[in-house]
């Protein structure tokens, strides 16, 4: 199976990324997940889908793409496994922190030439 999905800046899925990638319901992708209420980052578990380290109890679970594919592969036998990670798409946002950004560095540039 091949999955193409996107992943935030880190290169991390959502939930709903791994969701579609593992073709499972939000519910089962939250059951197979690595998590404990009493230990915010439980050790690595073999048998689980293991999100990435979390700082607070609050941020969301997220995964790395080949601990999708290896969870797909060695648990749930899903023989062939390939996930293409896609960048998310570009937003007003990004677009407007490039400008700014631009615009700093020209800031940058004639304050050196200034002293």
């Amino acid at each position: 199976m091949e999955f193409a999905v996107e992943t935030n800046a880190e290169g991390l899925m959502s939930i709903e990324a791994a969701q579609k990638a593992l073709n499972r319901s939000r519910a089962s992708v939250y059951r197979y997940a690595n998590t404990n209420p009493d230990n915010l980052n439980p050790p690595y578990d073999p048998r689980k889908l293991n999100p990435e380290f979390r700082v607070n109890k609050d941020d969301p679970l997220l995964f790395h793409p080949n601990e999708v594919a290896r969870f797909a592969k060695d648990i749930l036998g899903i023989k062939q496994v390939t996930i293409e990670v896609q960048q998310p798409s570009e937003t007003i946002t990004h677009e407007l922190l490039r400008a700014i950004l631009s615009e700093l560095q020209s800031i940058h540039q004639l304050l050196k030439m200034q002293s």
